[in-house]
């Protein structure tokens, strides 16, 4: 079993207050037997010290415990569920700091019941491996909901992307030929573009970090996304970040500081295509007109020359701080026109919805939702077809855009959701959608005017078909029957006649 040093010195302080506690010894009295001070006894039982081996030796000699049982990883019955937990890598790597949870708080509830401590874990990890959720998946959970605690806006961040743009002279705009100049000039970093066709397996990366330094990029990405990972490259080296994926996307997770480093450096390149006070000041006017206008977006859009992706990840950055609207959600679906299944490939949930990832085939995603009736418009513009643009529709390029007010049943919550769609770079054949939802409360109605415009439609949705209650009539796009939703209410039906025949039958 893999054991940390962290986990080493956890292990040692849980045998050394169980053996001193067994001897009927105060921690006064074992600082009598060793020498040695009662604080610093109490930092050995804490997990927060690892004493030299002659002080080791002295403790096992005042316990009456060989040395090599003091210090070795075998452990009795009692606390054999303890090593099971701190050698488990969902607690090695799981960020608990994040939410307050200090190692020395998580021992002391773990020692104090460790059976039951290590049944929760194991239950934790055999529901994990039933439904294949790795480690990574666990950090990539918490790095959402450190998003999340910190409404998804990071000042530093922001603050030396701005920094790093004043030092350019670039208040609106950055170039893939100034960033490359600045990584090769500033931290001799090569930039080499190049078509990673003849390893097939790699053709879906975006850039390989290599030493030397040097920095491979996909020749094959558009160039909005070529700036992109520049920029992140940049973000690594300016911001100082160490622990970092080489690959872009990652192809192995090993710690969250690799997940924190990678959103960081992901979040700096953000803002700088994309400068906060430009975007802040860009939206006003936007969010002040009547009418809405996909059009108007599709030129937000094109001004920055950013994907589609970064504009709506930067939106979700700056909406909640400058505009007060924190509850939102993005999604980024794909699909193949030849195929029935759309992927839900990344999320992030800001709201209260119930919005749930890595359904299919099992469960069909609700087909009203604009993200995913957007890509059923966009390829049957692109393989020409009957598709025209509806009122709330705009094309710009090989870029569509739509809005949509969505009601959605399970919260009965109403959200504007804003969508854009396109072709992959990367993925022939494939389309990708990114859409923003924002809840319709007092304060989006007051700092956007065009939230009512009887041009967009008010459309009823679910999660999923198989958890809908909608009728066969009422929804002319459902993808499955509703089993889920049909099981729930004969539940209900049950709960309810079962409450009914009890009464019936009580004196």
């Amino acid at each position: 079993m893999h054991m940390d040093p962290n986990s080493l010195r956890y292990i040692l302080g849980l045998k050394l207050r169980k053996f001193r506690q067994k001897k009927g010894l105060g921690l006064k009295d074992m600082a009598a037997r060793t020498s040695l001070s009662i604080s610093y006894l109490s930092e050995i039982e804490k997990g927060r010290k690892y004493p030299k081996p002659e002080k080791l030796l002295a403790l096992a000699q005042a316990l009456g415990v060989p040395f090599d049982e003091l210090v070795s990883l075998k452990v009795d019955d009692e606390l054999g569920p303890v090593t099971d937990i701190f050698g488990s890598p969902f607690i090695r790597e799981f960020p608990f700091h994040l939410y307050g949870i200090e190692m020395e708080r998580l021992l002391n509830l773990v020692t104090e019941a460790p059976s039951k401590a290590a049944a929760l874990i194991r239950t934790a990890l055999e529901i994990g491996q039933t439904y294949d959720i790795q480690v990574e998946h666990f950090l990539f959970a918490a790095l959402r909901s450190y998003q999340h605690m910190h409404s998804n806006y990071f000042e530093d961040i922001e603050q030396a992307a701005a920094d790093f743009l004043a030092m350019q002279h670039a208040h609106d705009e950055v170039s893939a030929s100034t960033l490359k100049t600045r990584l090769a000039d500033d931290y001799g970093t090569s930039v080499i573009h190049q078509d990673f066709a003849q390893f097939p397996a790699l053709r879906s990366l975006r850039s390989i970090h290599i030493t030397g330094p040097k920095l491979l990029v996909n020749d094959r990405l558009l160039e909005s996304q070529k700036t992109f990972s520049l920029a992140r490259e940049l973000g690594y080296l300016n911001l100082g970040l160490k622990d970092r994926s080489t690959t872009s996307p990652p192809l192995r997770i090993h710690s969250f500081d690799q997940v924190i480093n990678d959103f960081t450096a992901a979040y700096f390149a953000g803002a700088v295509i994309i400068p906060r006070d430009s975007l802040v000041a860009r939206l006003e006017s936007f969010f002040k007109t009547p009418q809405w206008s996909a059009n108007d977006l599709l030129a937000i859009l094109s001004e920055y020359r950013s994907t589609p992706e970064t504009l709506f990840y930067r939106l979700s950055q700056l909406l909640p701080k400058f505009f007060g609207l924190k509850e939102l959600f993005f999604l980024r679906f794909s699909h193949e026109p030849a195929s029935p299944l759309f992927k839900l490939g990344k999320i992030l949930n800001m709201s209260q919805l119930p919005i749930f990832h890595g359904l299919e085939p099992d469960e069909h995603y609700c087909r009203r939702w604009t993200g995913i009736r957007l890509l059923e418009a966009f390829a049957a513009h692109q393989a020409g077809t009957t598709h025209s643009l509806q009122a709330e529709e705009g094309l710009a390029g090989d870029i569509m855009a739509t809005a949509q007010r969505a009601t959605f049943q399970a919260a009965d919550m109403d959200f504007f959701v804003i969508t854009l769609t396109r072709p992959l770079a990367l993925a022939e054949g494939t389309h990708s959608s990114v859409s923003l939802g924002v809840l319709i409360d007092r304060t989006f109605k007051r700092r956007v005017r065009f939230w009512n415009d009887p041009a967009i439609g008010q459309v009823e949705v679910n999660m999923t078909c198989e958890r809908c209650g909608l009728a066969d009539d009422e929804c002319d796009a459902r993808a499955a029957p509703p089993t889920l939703f049909q099981a729930a209410e004969t539940r209900r039906q049950q709960e309810d006649q079962l409450a009914q025949l009890i009464a019936a039958e009580e004196p």
